[in-house]
């Protein structure tokens, strides 16, 4: 399975197959649909997983299956449901509220215009930022995953800190991480329509079954998990469906901003 998706994920990299003819959409959905949700996790500064997902939203809705597209990107409430197809890429962003330093339209309007283009509603899914202070203070949330989950989901928001956060914060940014979850997966279950499927684009932590968005969907929404994975050889998990893999990217180190020595003023010293 890995190396037959290899090989068709190389067809589509090299240009090979018209958006609408994509084997790498085929093969990768035949496999997972159909359910009411498909929850796709990126690695975000991945140029071929923003590729990928246009061409599985192209696929989708050449098929008239792409119920909504529903994007970590943009927060909940917002959507493009008021816009028509021929709407311009400014509108369409100004109706996400769109935050192109948080999230590069460069990477992300290919996918949001193919959805737009097709007459399908893109809608924002994650936790607004003035609802994170008192996420951050509600113990409540940490009931929402199980012991192990929460476990897990708070190293890795140490992981994803570096190491550098205290740890008086690694309860708080957990709750926002389940939070977002929780309106990821109420933004999939009222998009939904019958014989048709939703599609979520989400960093990988977010599309886990045993803590991210599924952990959160009703019962009866049937959701399938596809995790594209850069460089290293995918390996199978119970926490998703299929692993996609994807050309490596050159080695980064996250975290040296991070580390990097501030000035008496905070600033980071250059």
């Amino acid at each position: 399975m890995n190396c037959r998706f290899a090989v068709i994920l190389l067809l589509f990299l090299a240009g090979c197959a018209t958006p609408r003819e994509h084997p790498i959409a085929q093969a990768p959905l035949a496999a997972l649909l159909p359910a009411d949700a498909l929850l796709v996790g990126e690695q975000h500064d991945a140029a071929e997983h923003h590729r990928l997902e246009r061409a599985l939203v192209e696929t989708l809705a050449a098929r008239g299956q792409l119920a909504a597209l529903v994007l970590e990107m943009a927060d909940a409430g917002q959507s493009t449901a008021s816009l028509t197809r021929g709407a311009d890429e400014a509108d369409v962003r100004t109706a996400l509220a769109w935050n192109d330093a948080a999230w590069p339209w460069l990477s992300y309007g290919p996918a949001v215009m193919a959805a737009v283009r097709a007459g399908v509603p893109v809608l924002g899914g994650n936790l607004p930022r003035e609802r994170m202070r008192a996420v951050m203070a509600d113990a409540q949330l940490d009931t929402r995953l199980a012991p192990a989950a929460l476990q897990a989901q708070q190293q890795a928001i140490r992981d994803g800190h570096c190491g550098l956060l205290p740890e008086s914060q690694i309860a708080p940014m957990t709750r926002i991480q389940i939070a977002r979850d929780i309106r990821m997966a109420h933004a999939l279950e009222r998009a939904r329509l019958p014989g048709k499927t939703v599609v979520l684009l989400a960093g990988g932590g977010h599309v886990l079954r045993d803590r991210g968005v599924p952990v959160h969907l009703a019962p009866d929404v049937s959701a399938r998990v596809l995790l594209l994975q850069a460089g290293s050889a995918p390996q199978a998990t119970p926490a998703v469906d299929l692993v996609l893999p994807t050309p490596a990217l050159a080695p980064t180190d996250y975290c040296a901003s991070l580390r990097a020595p501030r000035g008496p003023t905070g600033a980071q010293a250059r």
